[in-house]
C-alpha cells in the first residue's frame, strides 16, 4: 500500500507539472493525491504548494528566449509585486479557517476561465492603448489568491496577462511560470516556518514536478496555439465544476 501511494502521489507531482506549464491548474492533481495519501486538508494544501513549486522552475527555464524579450524593468515590477502578494496570501492562509475561502474558490476559477476565453476579443479592442494601469494591482489580487490557495493559478494569471494585452501565448506562459514560482516558494516558504508540510512527501513531489515542468515546457511549444488555449479553457471548467461539486 505504502508503495502504491508513493506512485499516486510521484504521478500526481509530474502531471501537475506538465499541466501547470501549459496551462494551470497542477494542484487539482497534487491536492487530492495527497489527501487519498492521509495528509489533512491544511498540511495537503501547503504540502502540494511545495510540490509543484520546484515544476514553475523548469517551465521557466523553458521559456526563457520569451522573458528575455521583455524590458528588464518590467519583469523586475512584476516578480517584486508577485512576490509581496505570495507572502499576503501564505499569511493569509495561516491566521484564516480555509472555510471562509473555499465558497470564493470555483466563483474565481470560473471568472478566470470565462476571462481568458474572451481575452483575444477583449486584447482587440483595445489593441495600442499599452498596458493597462490595473496590470499591476490585479498581479497583486492573483498573487495574494495564489499565495492563499494554488488551485487555479495559472489560469488567473494567463487570464490576466491576456487582458492587460499580451497576445504572444507562449509569452503569456513564460509570465505565468515566472510569477507563479516567485510567489510560490515564498509562500512555501511561510508554510515551512509554520510547520505546516509533510516534507517526506513533498520532497518526493518537487523532484517529479521539476521534471513534468520542463517536459510541459517543451511540450507547450510544439502544440498549436489554439489547442494549448483549448486546453487551458476545458481545465478551468473542469476545475470549476469540480469545485462546485465539492462546495454543494
Amino acid at each position: 500500500m505504502m508503495d502504491s501511494v508513493w506512485l499516486i502521489t510521484g504521478a500526481a507531482a509530474f502531471g501537475a507539472g506538465v499541466l501547470n506549464a501549459i496551462a494551470g491548474g497542477g494542484s487539482f492533481l497534487t491536492f487530492p493525491a495527497l489527501v487519498f495519501a492521509g495528509v489533512p486538508p491544511l498540511a495537503a494544501n501547503a504540502t502540494s504548494a511545495a510540490a509543484v513549486s520546484p515544476g514553475y522552475l523548469g517551465s521557466t527555464l523553458g521559456f526563457k528566449d520569451e522573458l528575455k524579450a521583455i524590458p528588464g524593468a518590467t519583469l523586475q515590477r512584476e516578480v517584486i509585486v508577485a512576490a509581496l502578494g505570495g507572502l499576503m496570501g501564505a499569511g493569509l492562509l495561516l491566521v484564516t479557517p480555509a472555510q471562509l475561502f473555499s465558497g470564493l474558490v470555483p466563483w474565481l476559477l470560473l471568472l478566470a476561465t470565462g476571462l481568458f476565453a474572451l481575452g483575444p476579443v477583449i486584447a482587440a479592442r483595445s489593441a495600442g492603448r499599452g498596458q493597462p494601469a490595473w496590470r499591476l494591482p490585479g498581479l497583486l489580487a492573483v498573487a495574494v489568491y495564489g499565495g492563499y490557495f494554488n488551485g487555479g493559478l495559472g489560469i488567473l494569471l494567463m487570464a490576466l496577462y491576456t487582458l492587460t494585452g499580451e497576445t504572444r501565448l507562449n509569452t503569456v506562459n513564460g509570465l505565468k511560470n515566472l510569477n507563479s514560482f516567485v510567489l510560490s516558494w515564498l509562500s512555501v516558504a511561510a508554510f515551512a516556518w509554520a510547520g505546516a508540510i509533510v516534507w517526506d512527501q513533498a520532497l518526493w513531489m518537487m523532484m517529479l514536478a521539476t521534471c513534468g515542468g520542463w517536459a510541459g515546457a517543451r511540450l507547450a511549444k510544439r502544440l498549436p496555439s489554439r489547442w494549448v488555449r483549448w486546453l487551458v479553457i476545458g481545465t478551468g471548467f473542469l476545475m470549476s465544476a469540480v469545485f462546485f461539486s465539492r462546495t454543494a
